[in-house]
């Protein structure tokens, strides 16, 4: 059984989102779900953002992250939906020890992360060897596929030998979450199909 760390997005952990943990749970892995919000939840993309900035931003979560981490074991699957795929692919990738990667409605260049730094101008170490990575994201969704990310999963995938991109029908972006409109029950449960695939083979 693996130890998962699962990070949410910029709504908060969700309802939608507890339910999917515990669905893992139920197959007798440990999921850790960190909450940047302390409990809150948001209705909108906006009011969450709004939310986060009030405090501190991304950088919030990294820190978060970061503490989190250091009181876990190096051997962690790390999954990330939308907002929480930065602290997600950054840990993978930067934190020695990561078993595994799930990438949700959003992918970072590899170079972004220059050391363990998003945004630092010194070049990032690229996909560890023998990690596996799946990213999921909708065909149209205005994030995942207007705003570059799916090129950065597809660069991912295409430098790894053990990834995976899947894409869905539909413009939703935070589809996995059955507690937002976005939800799609279809979509859903091939990721928890592929992740639990995934995850067998560890």
């Amino acid at each position: 059984m693996s130890e998962i760390l699962l990070f949410h997005h910029v709504q908060g952990l969700t309802k939608g989102l507890r339910a999917l943990a515990d669905a893992l749970r139920a197959d007798g892995h440990t999921v850790h779900t960190p909450d940047v919000f302390d409990g809150e939840t948001y209705d909108s993309i906006e009011e969450g953002f709004a939310a986060l900035e009030s405090r501190g931003g991304p950088e919030a979560m990294m820190a978060m992250a970061d503490e989190l981490v250091a009181t876990l074991p190096d051997e962690l699957v790390y999954i990330g939906i939308s907002l929480g795929v930065m602290p997600a692919q950054r840990l993978a990738q930067t934190r020695p020890g990561a078993e595994g990667a799930v990438l949700i409605a959003a992918c970072v260049p590899t170079e972004a992360f220059g050391g363990a730094e998003l945004g630092s101008e010194e070049p990032g170490p690229g996909w560890p060897a023998g990690v596996p990575v799946q990213v999921h994201g909708t065909e149209r969704d205005p994030f995942f596929a207007g705003e570059g990310d799916i090129d950065a999963a597809r660069d991912l995938v295409a430098a790894t030998s053990d990834g995976e991109l899947f894409i869905y029908p539909g413009d939703g972006h935070l589809f996995v979450d059955s507690s937002l409109p976005d939800h799609d029950a279809a979509a859903t449960a091939l990721v928890v199909e592929r992740v639990r695939g995934l995850l067998a083979r560890l």
